[in-house]
């Protein structure tokens, strides 16, 4: 054989072996999806331990403080799960890793003027990335059990990183289903997805942990 020939050869088992592995771990991302609901009402949280929290995830925030499209589609979901008595507690995690930028500050002010009441509003300050937001909950904050709130395009990968780590979740998807079409969001969501996996099974991130600060 040339070494041309090889070097297709190489390069061909390179990209099915990729492109397997790619398959595989969108499979396992995708395994807990049958715990997502599309509206706050289809939730039974009847039963669950007190109190019960909603996690929202950070997004981007403007330089006047107001919240992004996509983060403030978080927030209003979570004040709907607090306003029909889904949830007890809100917990908003996200990025303040420069003083000039605090994703949790801005979400903890909205809910706050959309009479959410301030006891009920827990702030993860350090949440920089979506394993960094389901460890510290559970490791932190001590939730056991807890509701997911995030765009769908987002949330199968929330969900199982926080299954994962040992958080028992369900998840509210913000937005409806997910288009059929396969757009930007959809490619860099499985190299995402690739990212959770290595960081579960390979390379663990640098989270910030610290004091218990569990929710009563």
């Amino acid at each position: 054989m040339s070494m041309s020939r090889r070097k297709i050869l190489i390069i061909f088992i390179a990209v099915v072996v990729g492109v397997a592995f790619v398959a595989v771990v969108h499979a396992q991302v995708h395994a807990f999806d049958g715990r997502i609901v599309d509206k706050p009402d289809s939730l039974d949280t009847s039963q669950w331990p007190k109190p019960r929290v909603a996690i929202v995830f950070g997004a981007s925030v403007y330089s006047s403080g107001e919240l992004s499209p996509t983060l403030e589609d978080r927030v209003e979901s979570a004040i709907e799960l607090y306003r029909v008595g889904k949830v007890d507690r809100i917990l908003v995690s996200g990025d303040n890793r420069h003083p000039s930028y605090n994703e949790p500050k801005a979400m903890q002010d909205y809910l706050i003027s959309h009479a959410v009441a301030p006891k009920d509003v827990i702030v993860d300050y350090a949440g920089r990335s979506t394993y960094d937001t389901c460890l510290r909950a559970r490791e932190i904050f001590g939730v056991e059990k807890g509701v997911l709130v995030t765009q769908r395009f987002h949330l199968s990968r929330a969900l199982y990183l926080a299954m994962k780590l040992g958080l028992d979740a369900y998840g509210v998807a913000t937005d409806g289903p997910t288009p059929s079409s396969l757009g930007y969001q959809s490619v860099r969501e499985l190299g995402a997805e690739v990212k959770a996996f290595l960081n579960l099974h390979v390379v663990r991130p640098n989270t910030i942990l610290g004091e218990k600060l569990p929710i009563k």
